[in-house]
């Protein structure tokens, strides 16, 4: 299988993982290669591998990459072949000779939402949501990647880690320590990617874990049991500092272009009591993504110059 690919130079590396530009011989077509090193567990691959091969191939739609191909090599490494995709959230939203408008950032959130929805309606968390992982296609579509965290939806008995989530998105239940969640995980973090596309800037960047804390209280609110039921038991619950929650005036100077429906769909999805937090198809159905302006289309997008593209 591995001479039907190519690999031609390494594009990142993780700490099990390093991922290739190829090419598929049979077709001269860019692809990216993700290589899982067997070598680094004890009895082969390790579960996340596993999973992660497994949801990519049950996951087809739109909003998701798509999974090429499988093969293991030489080294018995496992390499998954994925679309190649070009760009992500991240390079357009740090690139600032980019100007964005509001109906940039209603299509990207769309996109983000819609391939949440699936996976959500599919039993599967992602878990690791953050503007690096949202690929951007070159007809401008918008694609969740990187599963490596992904697990499905788990029975009442059934007990996650809650280090999971890049530190900037991680959802209060996260940080509390929380053993049991669900699809919220992924709504908190597309919510802060919100709020990122609006400022053009991380909203939320705690500099360690406990720090994380008291920047994501601080902006939002210290959660009680008031309005979160049940809070206190969680097992981080601890020494809190108490902020009060923002007023609506405060989130209008945070957010000065944003309009009233999208403050409102931006507070659902930030919403500090996982419960009670708007689900993806409550999201994909709010008033936001009716009101004008319409969501520009995928293909009229902004997109980081040829010029860049090819220095990279």
């Amino acid at each position: 299988m591995s001479d039907r690919y190519i690999k031609e130079r390494k594009v990142g590396e993780g700490t099990y993982a390093v991922v290739y530009l190829g090419k598929q011989l049979s077709t001269n077509k860019n692809v990216a290669i993700k290589e899982i090193k067997t070598g680094g567990f004890k009895d082969g691959l390790d579960m996340s591998a596993i999973r992660e091969v497994k949801y990519l191939q049950e996951m087809s739609h739109e909003n998701v990459i798509d999974l090429v191909d499988v093969y293991a090599d030489s080294g018995k490494n496992l390499n998954l072949v994925l679309e190649f995709l070009p760009s992500d959230l991240e390079v357009i939203i740090n690139d600032k000779s980019l100007m964005i408008v509001p109906a940039d950032i209603k299509c990207w959130l769309l996109m983000t939402l819609r391939g949440i929805y699936h996976l959500h309606r599919n039993g599967i968390m992602h878990r690791d949501l953050k503007p690096n992982n949202l690929l951007i296609s070159p007809t401008g579509q918008l694609k969740l990647a990187d599963f490596g965290l992904a697990r499905a939806f788990g029975g009442p008995n059934e007990k996650f880690t809650s280090n999971v989530v890049t530190r900037w998105y991680r959802a209060p239940e996260l940080l509390f320590g929380a053993r049991h969640y669900a699809g919220g995980v992924d709504i908190w973090a597309a919510g802060v990617i919100f709020a990122e596309l609006m400022l053009r800037t991380p909203y939320l960047p705690g500099k360690d874990d406990n720090d994380q804390v008291v920047v994501t209280f601080r902006a939002l609110g210290t959660p009680t049991e008031k309005n979160w039921p049940g809070v206190s038991i969680l097992p981080n619950y601890n020494n809190l500092v108490m902020y009060p929650p923002p007023s609506r005036q405060e989130l209008r100077n945070r957010f000065p272009a944003a309009t009233e429906s999208a403050l409102d769909l931006l507070c659902g999805m930030l919403t500090l009591d996982p419960n009670k937090r708007l689900d993806a198809g409550q999201c994909l159905t709010h008033k936001y993504f009716v009101e004008f302006p319409r969501p520009t289309p995928a293909s009229k997008l902004p997109k980081r110059s040829e010029r860049k593209e090819s220095k990279d």
